[in-house]
């Protein structure tokens, strides 16, 4: 796999490697969010060049809590030991919001899976990162092809 993008921002801004597992799992969660996003977004505008209103409505259906809780449940049996205890960190976390469009459950289940993202993608472990977020998206039925 290519140069990860985290050891491109490490070199480039002189960062220090960290012990992501002592992270808060909300902060963990907070960059997981984005990454997950960002996979997201790219899967999209690389399929076809399309209007961005239809690029955000696309992206919707597919970074909203509940499709993200639906995601974590079809995968955690393939979790580590180590990813479960990311995942589950995330879930019990107590975040001061909850998505308007889905359950408390939901909703942390989402956080429990946004931190594990945030922490493969810290942990520079993009492959296992991007096989986790596929074989979920495959499984609920809403990979985009």
């Amino acid at each position: 796999m290519e140069e990860s993008l985290t050891r491109g921002i490490d070199e480039v801004f002189g960062l220090k490697e960290r012990d992501w597992s002592q992270y808060s799992p909300l902060t963990l969660a907070y960059i997981g969010d984005d990454v997950y996003d960002l996979i997201i977004r790219t899967i999209f505008v690389k399929q076809a060049n399309r209007q961005v209103n239809k690029l955000h409505r696309l992206t919707a259906q597919l970074v909203r809590a509940k499709t993200q809780a639906a995601i974590v449940a079809a995968i955690l049996p393939d979790l580590t030991e180590e990813e479960a205890a990311v995942y589950r960190r995330g879930h019990n976390s107590n975040p001061h919001t909850i998505a308007k469009n889905a359950s408390r459950r939901e909703y942390l289940e989402a956080t429990g899976f946004e931190a594990l993202i945030g922490y493969l993608y810290l942990q520079r472990r993009n492959e296992r990162l991007l096989t986790l977020t596929r074989t979920g998206l495959e499984r609920i039925g809403m990979l985009p092809v």
